[in-house]
């Protein structure tokens, strides 16, 4: 079994006043408990001999799938205007989301 790493209230409570969060002691203890669980699980993760193990980023490989960029023609511009709820001129018409 791992002997597990002391985390003192007092440096939870450090790491909590340098990210500005206001932990009672209830809280401190809890995360004092859980910071050292966190680092039990990271130091038998460090444990594992990992030598022969590729580097990675994911579990499964993720590939993108190109394709080539074909120039088409587009639909007249009007035709495309006219298919948005509102139109104004050569635009589309949004609802204003600025205040004035």
């Amino acid at each position: 079994m791992s002997s597990m790493i002391k985390i003192s209230k007092e440096q939870v409570k450090k790491v909590a006043e340098l990210a500005k969060i206001d932990l009672n002691d209830q809280e401190t203890e809890y995360h004092s408990i859980q910071l050292e669980k966190i680092l039990d699980y990271i130091n038998q993760l460090e444990k594992i001999n990992t030598d022969n193990v590729p580097c990675t980023t994911r579990a499964i490989e993720v590939v993108n799938i190109m394709r080539k960029d074909n120039k088409v023609k587009c639909k007249e511009r009007d035709d495309i205007l006219n298919l948005a709820p509102s139109r104004e001129d050569d635009f589309f018409k949004v609802p204003k989301i600025l205040k004035d």
